[in-house]
C-alpha cells in the first residue's frame, strides 16, 4: 500500500518540474518577440511607390498637342517622332525617370519636360516620405517662391533692419539667382538668369517708385496672383515657380515649374515658351494654367 502511495506523489512531482520548464521557456521566448517587435516597430514606415510612371508615355496625345500647337502642323511621321518624347539617360529607372518634347511652329517654339523622382531614406528612422518632403523643400528654396517661416515675435521686426527682405527661399543676391525648378545640376542651363529689374544706384526719384512685390515673375502682370508660389490641393506638398528671361539676343523665353510631392515621389513639369518676335513676351496665365492641368493630370495617375 505504502509504495502505490509513493508512486503518485513522485509523478506529481516530475509534472510539476515540467511545468516550470516549459514555462521558463515560454516566458524567454516571449521577452525575444517583444524585443524584436519594438525594434520592427521603431522602424520608419517605407515610402508609398515603390515604382515610378514611364515619363514618355505619362503624357496624353492630346495634351501634347495642347502644349505643343506647332506639332499639329507637321506631317503625320513628324508628329509621330515629336508626341514619343526623348527619354532622360539615367542609371537607375526605379529611382529617377524623365522624358522631353519640343514643338517649334512660325510664331514660337515650345518645351516640355516631366521628371519622375523617388526618393529613398536610407536612415531607418527617418521615413521616405519625410526624406522626400526634404528633398523637395531643397528644390523649393533654390527658386523664389516664399518658404513659410515661424512668426517673428512681437515688436522684433520693427527693431529689427530696416533694409531686410522678407524671406522669399532667395540667396542673398536676389531673385537673379534662382532657376527654374527640376533642372538638373549636371544638365547645361540655357535659360539665362532674371536680373533684378531696379538699378540698385537709382536716384530719389525711382526709390519713391512702388516696388515689385516680392516673387512676381520678372516681365509678368503683377497683383493677378500669378507670383512664383505654394500651391493647394494638388499632392501632399507643392509650388509653382515662374521664370522670365531671354533665351537669345533677342527674344524672351518664360518657362514654368510646377512642383509636387506625392508620398515619396517627387513630379517636376517644366513647360517653355520662346515667341519668335522679340516683341512678344509669353502669357505668364495660359502658360501657368497648362502646366498645372498637366500636374493635376498626373497627380492622378500616381493615385490609381
Amino acid at each position: 500500500m505504502q509504495r502505490k502511495a509513493y508512486v503518485p506523489g513522485l509523478a506529481a512531482l516530475l509534472a510539476a518540474l515540467v511545468t516550470g520548464c516549459t514555462a521558463g521557456e515560454g516566458t524567454e521566448g516571449s521577452g525575444i518577440e517583444s524585443k524584436a517587435g519594438a525594434a520592427q516597430a521603431s522602424a520608419a514606415p517605407p515610402g508609398k511607390y515603390r515604382t515610378l510612371l514611364e515619363p514618355c508615355g505619362a503624357v496624353e496625345t492630346s495634351t501634347l498637342k495642347d502644349l505643343l500647337p506647332g506639332v499639329v502642323t507637321l506631317p503625320e511621321e513628324q508628329q509621330q517622332k515629336v508626341l514619343r518624347g526623348t527619354a532622360a539617360v539615367t542609371y537607375d529607372t526605379d529611382r529617377r525617370v524623365a522624358c522631353s518634347w519640343k514643338g517649334d511652329s512660325p510664331d514660337a517654339s515650345h518645351q516640355l519636360r516631366v521628371d519622375f523622382e523617388r526618393v529613398v531614406s536610407y536612415d531607418p528612422a527617418v521615413s521616405d516620405d519625410d526624406r522626400a518632403q526634404e528633398v523637395f523643400l531643397k528644390k523649393q528654396g533654390d527658386t523664389s517662391v516664399p518658404i513659410a517661416t515661424a512668426p517673428a515675435e512681437t515688436g522684433q521686426e520693427a527693431e529689427g533692419d530696416a533694409d531686410a527682405s522678407p524671406s522669399t527661399g532667395q540667396s542673398p543676391s536676389g531673385a537673379g539667382e534662382s532657376r527654374p525648378a527640376g533642372e538638373a545640376g549636371g544638365e547645361s542651363d540655357s535659360t539665362p538668369k532674371p536680373g533684378a529689374s531696379t538699378d540698385t544706384a537709382a536716384g530719389a526719384e525711382a526709390s519713391s517708385t512702388p516696388a515689385t512685390p516680392p516673387g512676381s515673375p520678372s516681365g509678368g502682370p503683377s497683383g493677378e496672383g500669378l507670383e512664383p508660389r505654394v500651391l493647394n490641393e494638388l499632392g501632399d506638398a507643392a509650388f509653382l515657380d515662374d521664370v522670365l528671361g531671354r533665351a537669345g539676343s533677342t527674344a524672351q523665353r518664360r518657362t514654368v515649374s510646377v512642383v509636387f510631392r506625392t508620398s515619396n515621389v517627387i513630379v517636376t513639369v517644366v513647360y517653355g515658351e520662346q515667341p519668335a518676335l522679340s516683341t512678344e513676351v509669353p502669357d505668364a496665365k495660359e502658360l501657368q494654367e497648362k502646366a498645372q492641368s498637366l500636374a493635376r493630370q498626373l497627380a492622378e495617375q500616381f493615385d490609381e
